[in-house]
């Protein structure tokens, strides 16, 4: 049952992606730029985020450990989530949220294969089997399929 559950919300997650790339590529086309959209986008879900943070620490009754990381971590994580977002926001009117989605989805998938490959940031290594390649070329192929037809 707890499998279920995680999967649910793990598609959740995925549909909020979806319906994110629109209002995201309307709010970009109301501002006039992709780059400013993504700008207020992340500046609206940090404000959220501090919001949850606050609430989270006062139930939990304790603080993050804001020094327990090394600090390029700080940095990273947000700066990759800008390349998503402000692609989504550029592709999404140009080429449909389904195919966005579907090849962001790949991508995921092909990047995911080689850091589990490799361990990467000391998570579990995982070999490249036929299955997993096979599993990401269909991925691929799904993708250029709702792209292209």
């Amino acid at each position: 049952m707890a499998a279920f559950l995680w999967a649910l919300l793990g598609i959740a997650a995925g549909a909020c992606i979806a319906i994110q790339a629109p209002i995201n590529a309307l709010l970009g086309r109301g501002l006039g730029m992709p780059v400013a959209a993504a700008c207020v986008s992340f500046f609206a879900g940090a404000l959220v985020l501090a919001l949850v943070v606050l609430v989270t620490a006062a139930v939990e009754g304790r603080a993050p450990d804001w020094r327990g990381a090394d600090a390029w971590l700080y940095f990273a994580g947000g700066a990759l989530g800008t390349v998503y977002v402000t692609t989504a926001i550029f592709l999404t009117p140009r080429i449909g949220a389904a195919a966005v989605m579907a090849f962001a989805v790949s991508g995921q998938l092909m990047a995911g294969i080689l850091l589990d490959r490799i361990g990467f940031l000391g998570m579990a290594m995982r070999e490249i089997s036929l299955g997993r390649i096979a599993g990401a070329m269909l991925l691929v192929a799904g993708a250029l399929l709702i792209r292209l037809y």
